[in-house]
């Protein structure tokens, strides 16, 4: 028997070598065969009629040929005996010699299949299954297999028994062997209908050309990003039509990420995860020793799936190829490039090779915050989170030994993203405060700082806070927004608040509020309301901290608490700039409320931000603050609350009707007397359901949409405000003068298929 080594020759020699090299005799046999093929529809077809012809070509007694399913899990092979026809099936595993072959994409050349030791060197499973020699009295003995492959995918296996004269097949036997498996490697390869690389299909579609797809292979290497989310997020092909691309040419099918399906933690349990996200390979099914399913970005890597047989041994292996964001998903890390967990990975084995070990109560962070390594991990990690649409960036501390979590906030949700190894985090948050110009010394009390990069060639900002906790230091990066204004059009306002917002803005002082939480969307709402009134005859002043969207035709100031230039100073300076138009990003306090009432009463239209619940709980948070009610009630315009509601994914959203139950409690939360505005009745009312897609990442869920409410200052409400009245009451005023509340608001956008009750009642309460 040949050693390992020797028998791993298979692509070493060209065909064409081969076939010069060939006998005269064999080179007529070899001519036959290809004449044969070439006639014939199907393989299986015309192999009765050409099969003395290839044992004469490969001097053998007898030969199988399995050919590839396109279901990833086994080879076939079909034999008559008499008029019956039968089939040889094998699953990829090495637990059979052909099996083995198709697994390994190893050629073997066999001296005895009886010879258990022999067969044991190659792989410690591998057998030789003799029940057929029992059987049908023929005795197996030596035996060439050889993988039948086109470029990179499996299509099938040749394998030749009992050397005709002899006791071994040489090594021009098996070259004749390669010669024949490269022809019937043509010949499946038309009857799969296959491709000649994984994204040949959308060139063949004209999706795509060949000198893009070569300048995206450079792209994808230099800015270690993936080909799909070049093909998909830059040229916006659709994702199924790369999946097809890929099952086309990988000849197994194709696989999405689904929420449903869980990797058994039995399986994991073996596993670094580290190891998987860098190698881009996780187990979905199975069990240990007896079937296993596997999904791949690459079922033709030789190297993973000789690897998967040592860490997960089994009897049979199904692969499915799948997206790398998808087999990232599967492991806590689809946001999250597989470049940034393999620098994890470097890390966690940077700390074996130094033997370091992490003591409960120990102190970690010994490594160089410079060294190359952390500046890629925290480059990295800032680029792919601004990539997957992230407005916050999450690094929390674990106890002891246990590795630090990074989650990033996408879409208002936060989503696992990546572990760092506990030797490692303080590096990796000295590096973060290095950017953020912290002092790097102080870990004792919080610290805040601002980073800036460039993607692209385009500035990227994001705002920085350490903040101590009993495990360390934990950060929160912000990812702030950058680019020009929301259309105001796009803002998803009701019609009702729509024409109000409109003809407030034609009002030429006064003041008009926008409240909410962090997060929801009041900078993105006034700067679309300042991009409806820029106009060349108009001057318009805005301080803001910090400064995120741009719009020519504004004079923006950023604020700097730091040297006492603050909200209040901004508004002294711009009242002395003759504006017709003034924003104040917020009004935290007594002195910059004060100074905004007096800017709107003298002239100006003022547009300010709060931090509050409600429209009418901002007013009474105002007055509370000490301003003159009838000051405030004077110039006050209007308030608009708002949040943002995760929407539905257009793709894949399902709708269906509402139950009873659903019914009635819509009807409860708009308000039985105003339900005819929504102009639905309960025969013809639909709802909507997430339902799951490559577009939304199997969440069902694509994208934010604001729910608003917006209070009037009618003359009614002035002297209502002016009056000192509760918030009851002037939310009782403010609803019989037409304002709808968030909740009421949501759930008419509700039935026009934008989002589900679930997460309507994630932001806005009953």
């Amino acid at each position: 028997m040949n050693s390992p080594e020797e028998e791993g020759m298979s692509g070493s020699i060209e065909p064409a070598t081969l076939f010069v090299d060939l006998p005269a005799q064999k080179k007529v046999l070899f001519n036959k065969i290809q004449a044969h093929l070439a006639k014939s529809n199907a393989f299986s077809d015309v192999l009765p009629e050409m099969e003395e012809l290839l044992l004469l070509f490969l001097e053998a007694q007898r030969l199988t040929v399995y050919q590839s399913g396109r279901d990833g899990q086994e080879i076939t092979a079909k034999f008559k005996t008499g008029q019956e026809l039968h089939e040889i099936r094998l699953p990829l595993s090495p637990n059979s010699i052909a099996g083995y072959a198709a697994l390994s994409g190893k050629p073997l050349n066999i001296r005895d299949v009886y010879d258990a030791e022999a067969l044991a060197q190659i792989h410690k499973t591998l057998k030789f299954d003799s029940s057929f020699d029992k059987r049908s009295g023929f005795t197996c003995k030596a035996m060439m297999v050889v993988p039948i492959k086109l470029g990179a995918p499996l299509l099938g296996v040749l394998q030749v028994i009992n050397k005709v004269g002899g006791d071994q097949f040489n090594d021009n036997d098996l070259n004749s062997a390669h010669l024949l498996a490269e022809m019937l490697a043509k010949k499946f390869h038309e009857e799969f209908e296959g491709t000649d690389g994984p994204y040949d299909l959308l060139i063949k579609k004209q999706l795509l050309t060949q000198e893009k797809l070569e300048e995206l292979h450079k792209r994808a290497k230099k800015e270690a990003v993936t080909m799909t989310s070049l093909l998909v997020g830059e040229l916006k092909i659709l994702p199924e039509m790369v999946a097809a691309s890929l099952e086309s040419y990988y000849q197994v099918p194709f696989m999405r990420y689904d929420p449903n399906i869980v990797p058994p933690k039995r399986l994991l349990r073996k596993l670094n995860m580290s190891y998987l996200r860098r190698q881009l390979w996780v187990p979905l099914a199975g069990e240990e020793d007896e079937e296993i399913v596997i999904l791949i970005d690459n079922p033709t890597d030789v190297g993973r799936q000789m690897e998967i047989q040592r860490a997960l041994p089994a009897k049979k292996y199904i692969f499915r190829v799948g997206f790398s964001e998808d087999i990232l998903q599967y492991l806590g890390g689809g946001s999250i490039s597989s470049y940034l967990h393999g620098l994890t990975a470097k890390l966690e084995e940077e700390d074996v090779e130094e033997g370091e070990r992490i003591e409960e109560g120990m102190e970690t962070g010994d490594v160089n915050e410079n060294e190359n390594t952390i500046i890629q991990l925290v480059n990295r990690l800032i680029i792919d989170a601004h990539r997957a649409g992230a407005s916050d960036i999450h690094v929390e501390p674990s106890k002891g030994s246990s590795p630090s979590k990074v989650r990033l906030r996408i879409d208002g949700i936060c989503r696992p993203a990546l572990e760092i190894p506990a030797t490692h985090i303080r590096a990796v948050l000295s590096r973060i405060k290095i950017m953020a110009r912290m002092d790097i010394a102080e870990r004792r009390k919080p610290q805040d700082g601002k980073i800036v990069i460039k993607v692209k060639g385009t500035p990227l900002e994001l705002r920085v806070v350490t903040i101590p906790t009993i495990f360390g230091e934990g950060a929160v990066l912000r990812v702030l927004a950058s680019g020009g204004a929301l259309p105001f059009d796009n803002l998803n306002l009701s019609d009702r608040n729509y024409k109000e917002l409109d003809r407030l803005l034609a009002v030429p002082q006064g003041i008009l509020l926008v409240v909410g939480p962090t997060g929801s969307g009041k900078t993105t709402t006034l700067h679309a309301v300042l991009g409806r009134i820029n106009t060349p005859d108009r001057k318009i002043w805005t301080a803001e901290d910090p400064v995120e969207i741009t719009q020519p035709g504004l004079q923006q100031v950023q604020v700097d608490h730091k040297i006492g230039f603050g909200f209040a100073d901004a508004l002294r300076s711009f009242l002395r700039a003759d504006p017709d138009v003034i924003l104040i990003g917020e009004m935290r306090d007594k002195e910059t409320a004060h100074s905004g009432i007096e800017a709107s009463l003298t002239g100006h239209l003022v547009f300010s931000t709060l931090h509050t619940n409600s429209a009418p709980e901002t007013i009474v948070r105002l007055l509370d603050l000490g301003l003159d009610p009838m000051n405030f009630a004077d110039a006050l315009l209007g308030i608009l609350a708002q949040r943002l509601v995760r929407t539905l994914c257009s793709q894949c959203k399902q709708h269906y009707k509402p139950t009873d139950i659903e019914w009635h409690r819509l009807l409860t939360l708009y308000g039985e007397e105003n339900v005819h505005e929504l102009g639905i009745n309960r025969a013809d009312a639909v709802l909507f359901a997430p339902g799951g897609c490559g577009k939304c990442a199997k969440t069902g869920y694509k994208g934010r949409t604001g729910i608003h409410e917006l209070l009037v200052a009618s003359t009614e409400m002035k002297k209502t405000i002016a009056q000192g009245a509760r918030v009851d009451q002037l939310r009782a005023l403010a609803m019989k003068e037409g304002m709808r509340t968030l909740l009421q608001d949501g759930v008419s956008k509700m039935f026009k298929g934008q989002f589900d009750l679930a997460q309507l009642l994630r932001v806005a309460s009953e």
